[in-house]
C-alpha cells in the first residue's frame, strides 16, 4: 500500500486560510443584503467557490485516512499492541472506529453537491436575468 503523505505547510495553509475566509465571507453576506448588490454577488461567489475548495480538501483528507485505516487493518491490530495501556487501547479502537464509520463524507458530499446546485443558480439568474 502506498501510504499518503503529508501536505506541505504552504498548501495547509492555503486551504486553512480558504475555510477561514470563506466563512467570514458568508458571514458578511448580511452586511451587504441590503447594501451593493455588486459586491453581494463577488461576496456570495467567492465564499461559495472558497467552500467548494476547502471541503474537497476535507473530503480527500476523510478519503485517505480510512483508506489507511482500513488497507493496513489498523484497528483490528490496536488489542495486540501490549505496550499500551487498557485506556490507551480503547482510545485508539474509538478513533480508528469513528472514522471508519462516520457519515462525514456524506456531509462532504452535500455541501458539494449543494453548492454546485448554487453556483448554477446564481449564474444563471446573473447572466439571464
Amino acid at each position: 500500500m502506498n501510504i499518503p503523505t503529508l501536505h506541505r505547510p504552504a498548501t495547509r495553509a492555503v486551504f486553512f486560510w480558504t475555510g477561514i475566509i470563506s466563512t467570514v465571507l458568508y458571514r458578511a453576506i448580511i452586511f451587504f443584503t441590503n447594501a451593493n448588490h455588486v459586491a453581494l454577488r463577488v461576496i456570495w461567489y467567492v465564499g461559495t467557490v472558497g467552500f467548494v475548495i476547502y471541503f474537497l480538501h476535507r473530503y480527500d483528507i476523510a478519503k485517505r485516512r480510512t483508506m489507511v485505516i482500513r488497507e493496513l487493518g489498523l484497528a483490528e491490530k490496536i488489542p495486540q499492541l501490549k505496550e499500551l495501556s487498557d485506556a490507551d487501547r480503547a482510545g485508539m479502537q474509538y478513533l480508528f472506529a469513528t472514522l471508519q464509520s462516520s457519515r462525514e463524507k456524506w456531509n462532504y458530499y452535500v455541501i458539494f453537491a449543494s453548492s454546485i446546485l448554487a453556483l448554477l443558480a446564481g449564474l444563471w439568474m446573473d447572466l439571464v436575468h
